[in-house]
């Protein structure tokens, strides 16, 4: 596997292993975002694949337009579509104080395994597609 390919995997999988810390220690804002950057990297770890030699993936973070930029998001179930929405916002606006309370209020332990659960599952699904 392409060494680029490589780096954003491990990253990924790091960033699983530091939501499932998150959790134990009921940081579940935290939770969430992890979860949005496991995706996120595994997105660009597709991207990465394909990219010209020196060239990096963009340097953006709607998961959205990364599944796209992957040729990824028209064969993704409606499921995994639906939850890569649910998983925007928690990347930009959990950096931001009027947001956070917004997002807090959402994530409580049962929803962030739910959360880890289904980033898990979608994070298997893009690696089988490498």
């Amino acid at each position: 596997m392409d060494e680029r390919v490589e780096y954003w995997l491990e990253i990924a999988d790091y960033d699983i292993e530091t939501a499932r810390a998150m959790l134990k220690t009921g940081r579940y804002l935290y939770v969430g975002f992890m979860c949005h950057q496991v995706i996120e990297k595994a997105l660009k770890a597709v991207i990465a694949k394909d990219c010209a030699e020196g060239d990096i993936p963009p340097k953006i973070h709607d998961l959205t337009q990364l599944s796209d930029n992957a040729n990824l998001f028209s064969n993704m179930s409606t499921e995994q579509k639906v939850f890569i929405e649910y998983l925007n916002p928690l990347n930009i606006e959990a950096r931001y104080p009027d947001y956070k309370k917004t997002i807090s209020d959402r994530l409580n332990k049962n929803v962030c395994v739910k959360l880890i659960s289904e980033t898990e599952a979608l994070l298997c699904w893009i690696k089988q597609q490498l």
